[in-house]
Formats: C-alpha cells, structure tokens, sequence
C-alpha cells in the first residue's frame, strides 16, 4: 500500500484505529425529520435532496431499529459470518428529537447482538449539548462517532440550496464534539449551485481549521423529484458542467490541500440509476477510486 492508498483508506482504514476485524455500517432510518422540512427552521429540505436516493431498500418500510439492524446483518453476514457492526443513523436529521426519545433509540440500537457502536448523522445546529453529554458517556463502553452535514463553508451557498444552518454552527458543534472527545466527521458537496473550484478549495482551508477526524465528499448530484432538477431543466441552476476527468483532477487538489491526519471517506456517490440525472459517468465507486489513485501517482513530483 502506497501513501494514496492509504490516504484515501475511507472509512474502513479509519474504524481499524478503533475496533478490530471486519466492521460494517448498518443505515438506520428512525422516523426523523429535518428542521428545515418541518418548519422549525425553514420548509422543503435542501433543494437537492431526495431521501429515496441513499435509504437502503430494507429502511424504507418503517420498521423497529432492532428489525432493520437484524435485517441489515442478515444481508451482510452472507459474506463475512464473522463480522461486527455500527447502526448508523444516517436518514435526514438523526438528532432531531426530544434528547430522552433519541436516548431510546440510540440504546436500543446498542443492545443488539453484534452491534459495537453508533454513528450518528445530523446537522451541525441539531447537537444539544445534553445529548452531546449523554454520547460522550456511550462512548466510555461503545464506539460512537458524529457525522455534520456541512456541505460548504460559505454562507452565500448554505442560504442558497436552504440548509438554514451556517458555517459558525458547524465550527461550533465540531468543536464541542472534539472537546467532548468523540471522533466527527464532515460531509461536503463539491459544486454546489454558484460556487467555483476556488470557492470549494476554500472550503477544504475552512475544515483543516477544525478538529475534524474524517471527511466525505461527493460531486453534486441532480436527483429527480428535487428542487434543484427543476432548476437545472430550466437552466437556472448555476452549476458547473462535471466531466470525469475535471473532478478527478479537483479531487487530486483537495488530497493535497487537506490536512494529512484527515481521513479522506470518498470523493464520490453513486445515486440509484432511476434517480439520477447528471452526471451520468457510468462508473462504480471503486472505479473512480483507481482512476483518481493512478493519477494521484502521476501528479507526484
């Protein structure tokens, strides 16, 4: 393994710093609801979402969270018998509850056989300091790990697409889930309407600035059913046109920009086919990986 390889590890090379064997996420959907769709913060959720386009099949019927953790280890033990697990809380806002009902669920995801820890994705201003308390005690017996929604550093942007969150919300919860030493991660969308490369590049010098463990980044994807589809059919969406060749190279920019002690989860997402409108590169994820490795190695000096 070369030192690219062993950057853009993603999260299976990060989880070995902090459990042993084989460990899989299992995706969690437990009835949430972002507060920029139920009208707490904003309505109509980000211009570009559509959940349908990362719950797994066996979330999308409203099970318990033990049915779908033992339906998601069902799946996956097929192939590995001997391996353990994380419920990832992944579907729209995983904190946006009541502290003593998310108590609950995050608890009885804990007590099921084989499960070794929580991930929990949420937004940034959707971290109450209870809750954060009540994690950082979880974390003395089970791994437990924060993923923020931060999309972009730039404020412009964030009111743009209607995260209704900013940039300080995110420095802010980054900051006490460090202090509270539980390992965060941040989600970023490369293109995100109206903004250039140097505009995403300073993103990357805004999250070196935090105590930041692991990133995901995807290329802004058009998703049917969503604001931003509309937008982009009548031309008024503001986005820069991705060919594969041009992100791999702004890929290769941030893997040099980044700090070295982040760990670098993916660089792309793959959205179901029916979904998807652009970009349509017709490559798998670990395709785009070897792409990107081999002209990672042709960059170097």
């Amino acid at each position: 393994m070369d030192k690219y390889e062993e950057r853009l590890g993603g999260f299976g090379g990060f989880i070995k710093r902090y459990l042993p064997g084989k460990v899989q996420k299992l995706t969690i959907s437990a009835g949430f609801m972002c507060p920029n769709r139920d009208g707490s913060k904003g309505r109509g959720g980000c211009i570009y979402c559509n959940n349908s386009s990362f719950s797994p099949a066996y979330t999308m019927e409203q099970r318990s969270i033990t049915e779908q953790i033992e339906e998601g280890k069902k799946f996956f033990s097929r192939k590995y018998p001997k391996m353990t697990y994380l419920a990832y809380f992944q579907s729209y806002t995983s904190t946006n509850a009541e502290v003593d009902r998310l108590k609950v669920m995050y608890d009885e995801a804990l007590r099921c056989d084989g499960i070794k820890g929580i991930v929990i994705g949420t937004r940034p201003d959707c971290m109450p300091q209870p809750l954060l308390d009540h994690l950082k005690s979880l974390y003395s017996e089970k791994f437990v790990m924060i993923e923020y929604g931060a999309e972009s550093c730039h404020d412009k942007t964030l009111q743009r697409i209607n995260r209704c969150h900013t940039w300080n919300d995110t420095a802010d919860a980054v900051n006490r889930t460090a202090e509270a030493g539980l390992p965060t991660g941040l989600h970023l969308i490369m293109g995100l309407p109206g903004e250039s490369v140097k505009d995403m590049l300073s993103t990357i010098n805004a999250v070196n600035e935090l105590p930041v463990n692991l990133i995901k980044c995807h290329q802004m994807q058009i998703i049917r059913g969503t604001r931003l589809h509309e937008e982009f059919t009548r031309g008024t969406a503001n986005l820069i046109p991705w060919e594969l060749d041009d992100y791999i190279n702004l890929c290769c920019e941030i893997t040099a920009r980044l700090r070295d002690d982040i760990v670098i989860d993916r660089f792309v997402s793959q959205s179901p086919a029916n979904l998807l409108v652009a970009p349509r590169w017709g490559i798998k994820n670990y395709e785009f990986t070897h792409l990107l490795l081999n002209r990672l190695r042709q960059k170097q000096p």
